[in-house]
């Protein structure tokens, strides 16, 4: 019995869209300049909301609290902008208070100067604190868009101006005390960002992206600089909590040499740790660094120090002049101090490095090899070989009915052996996980759930297909309708599952690039399958023409299956050359991680 095709499309693209649906991020960036929401109707004049600080004038570095206060609202916006010229960009960076009810915006280039509301649940009452950043203008303003209800909003309600009474020189040092920074030696200030121009003449660096500009607010930079019998480090990157470089015998999290870059209530604490397994490190009492500085602007932590390459007094420091594997991690932090572990896999390099040989310019990866191996697979099984053996298996029978291959039908061969290779990399990429991990993750979610399911069905479905009934046994329809629904449901379970994969710290493939273009596929494979749907139906009508003539109704029905089998064999040409297309973009994004 033949299964309705287009029922099938229309099931799965159905499901497909709506696991996609189904994880919004809620960070709607598009009204940055405007401030004004996108809800239909006209702003209200008269403002029911006020906006208070706790001081009117700031410094470079100074933190804020900001108050949005007033009758119970479910979203807001708020921004900080130079007072002079409120059409301007943002100004400075945020932190949050209570994560429940805000979360950190990017507006244009610099990292995290707006704050919005994550639910549409009432509040009355929210606090943040804007951090001033160097170089600000003279005079600051606040500005908030607060929405009441859907079509019941305010749009750059005016907030307190803050202002600061002297502009300092951006390449003026400014020195912070020990007691500020709880540290026993001397601390500076950072006057202007790291400079690559040196790395792989002088330095040792290690960029990501690739030859990225340490000044901008995306690039993570770490650079190593010898110095005689000691080496200037110097590290930076997006981050307001903390930045960490390990220094590593292998690729795995355990008896590391640490160095991490804290920021405590906006000043920055550099101290070393020794890490012992996946625990959080214990930040050492004593420190063998000197020379130490930072900068903490517009969202870009910046710290720089010194180290002697040989340091016998403290045992659990690494000689700078051996070889290891270097990590580079960020993550955020309380305002004690205490760093939380990292929401993203560190950069680890691809190999050994020694800091203090040949200097070079190098990147490396977020994402273990393991892992790779295992996306790389579920695509090339679940993009390329499960769909091309469902189209061939169910338009195929009749084009390739009195070709054989091997002694069997040659639709069927071409299936089985499609089948079967989906079966094998499913398999091999199924392990690699565990392999890497050393059992289950506790952290990825649904996915390693969704994972196994999808597993069992793909081996549940040779073993079904091993007892088929022969073609015209009274069970034959029954088997047909079990090996149809297990097929099914295990491809739409296999692409949630890639879903929700793809955003997993250990793989995490450019966002929103990999979820447009993994709709792009679905959206591809949904219309390929209606289009040879509506193809096949029409072919049918076509040879049921009924003439009294029988040997014209031979020659018609030749003829037409004639014309249908081409337009089929051009369809699945281009069919699978677009999977292949779909299939090297991922396996591209995957290396490139």
């Amino acid at each position: 019995m033949e299964l309705p095709g287009l029922a099938v499309a229309v099931w799965v693209f159905i499901c497909f869209y709506a696991s996609v649906n189904g994880y919004p991020n809620g960070k709607v960036r598009g009204a940055c300049t405007s401030m004004i929401p996108c809800h239909g109707s006209s702003p209200q004049l008269l403002p029911e909301h006020t906006i208070t600080v706790n001081k009117t004038e700031f410094k470079p570095g100074d933190k804020i609290e900001v108050r949005l206060s007033g009758p119970d609202f479910e979203g807001f916006f708020i921004q900080a902008r130079d007072a002079k010229h409120l059409d301007s960009p943002a100004v400075g960076s945020f932190m949050l208070l209570d994560r429940r009810l805000s979360q950190l915006l990017t507006c244009g280039r610099t990292k995290n100067s707006a704050v919005s509301h994550t639910s549409k649940v009432k509040k009355k009452d929210i606090k943040v604190y804007w951090i001033a950043p160097g170089g600000a203008p003279k005079h600051v303003q606040f500005l908030a868009t607060v929405v009441k209800k859907y079509r019941t909003f305010w749009v750059k309600i005016p907030g307190p101006i803050v202002s600061q009474p002297d502009v300092l020189s951006p390449t003026t040092p400014l020195r912070a005390t020990s007691e500020a920074m709880s540290t026993s030696y001397p601390v500076s200030y950072i006057s202007k960002p790291f400079s690559a121009s040196s790395c792989g003449s002088m330095k040792f660096c290690i960029r990501n992206p690739s030859n990225c500009d340490p000044g901008s607010a995306s690039c993570f930079f770490l650079s190593f600089q010898k110095e005689e019998n000691s080496v200037f480090i110097e590290m930076s990157g997006p981050s307001e909590g903390y930045l960490a470089f390990a220094l590593s015998l292998d690729q795995w999290m355990g008896g590391d040499d640490a160095y991490l870059c804290v920021n405590e209530d906006h000043h920055v604490h550099v101290s070393t740790a020794h890490l012992t397994g996946r625990s959080r490190p214990l930040l050492d009492s004593e420190s063998a660094l000197e020379d130490v500085s930072w900068r903490l602007v517009d969202g870009v932590l910046q710290c720089s120090f010194r180290r002697s390459i040989h340091l016998p007094a403290y045992k659990e420091r690494f000689n700078l002049d051996a070889s290891y594997y270097i990590f580079l991690a960020d993550g955020e932090a309380s305002e004690g101090g205490l760093i939380y572990k990292h929401h993203r896999q560190p950069l680890i390099t691809t190999g050994l490095c020694n800091v203090t040989g040949p200097p070079q310019d190098i990147g490396g990866s977020r994402s273990p090899r393991l892992i790779k191996a295992h996306g790389a697979l579920m695509f090339v099984a679940w993009i390329t070989t499960v769909s091309i053996g469902v189209i061939v298996a169910r338009f195929f029978k009749p084009v390739w009915l009195h070709s054989f291959l091997f002694g069997k039908e040659m639709w069927f061969q071409v299936h089985r052996m499609l089948m079967l290779t989906t079966v094998t990399l499913t398999s091999i990429s199924f392990v690699l996980p565990f392999i890497y991990r050393g059992g289950w993750s506790q952290q990825a979610g649904f996915h390693p759930y969704l994972g196994c399911t999808v597993m069992a069905l793909t081996i549940f479905q040779p073993l079904m297909a091993g007892f088929r009934p022969s073609r015209h046994a009274p069970r034959r329809q029954l088997f047909n309708w079990f090996h149809w629904t297990t097929g099914t449901t295990a491809r739409i379970l296999a692409v949630v599952t890639m879903f929700l994969g793809m955003d997993l710290p250990a793989l995490d493939l450019p966002d929103p690039w990999d979820t447009y273009t993994m709709i792009g596929f679905v959206a591809w494979h949904v219309g390929i399958d209606v289009l040879l749907e509506i193809h096949s139906y029409c072919l049918v009508r076509k040879v049921e023409v009924i003439e009294d003539d029988r040997v014209q109704i031979l020659q018609s029905l030749t003829s037409a299956e004639a014309e249908g089998h081409l337009f089929k064999h051009i369809v699945l040409i281009i069919y699978v050359c677009g999977n292949i297309a779909f299939l090297v973009a991922f396996l591209i994004a995957i290396n490139h991680v």
